[in-house]
């Protein structure tokens, strides 16, 4: 692969900062996803008043994780039992963090 067509980043998530080397071409999108991932984790802070980064990044993780999955479930699953799935994502977390 040529020089030219990488190129080193720094993405700032969860005040932490992640040194990256990738193709010139996934640099707007990468530079978008963090900003998303920063951008929920502040709403999951606010709502669940969860401090802890990891436990955030966990349930981001999981949030993410679900709406890949329904677009590329091979059937559509109605919008209800998608809501249904993460909330109930969302309630093992819950369940799982400390009181």
């Amino acid at each position: 692969m040529e020089e030219g067509e990488w190129l080193k980043i720094r993405l700032g998530i969860a005040n932490r900062v992640y040194p990256l080397t990738i193709r010139r071409s996934e640099e707007a999108g990468l530079r978008m996803a963090a900003r998303r991932i920063d951008l929920m984790l502040k709403g999951l802070e606010n709502a669940y008043e969860v401090k802890d980064h990891q436990d955030l990044l966990a349930m981001c993780a999981i949030q993410l994780a679900g709406e890949l999955e329904t677009l590329q479930a091979p059937e559509r699953i109605d919008e209800t039992e998608a809501v249904r799935r993460v909330e109930a994502l969302f309630d093992r977390v819950r369940a799982s963090l400390p009181q």
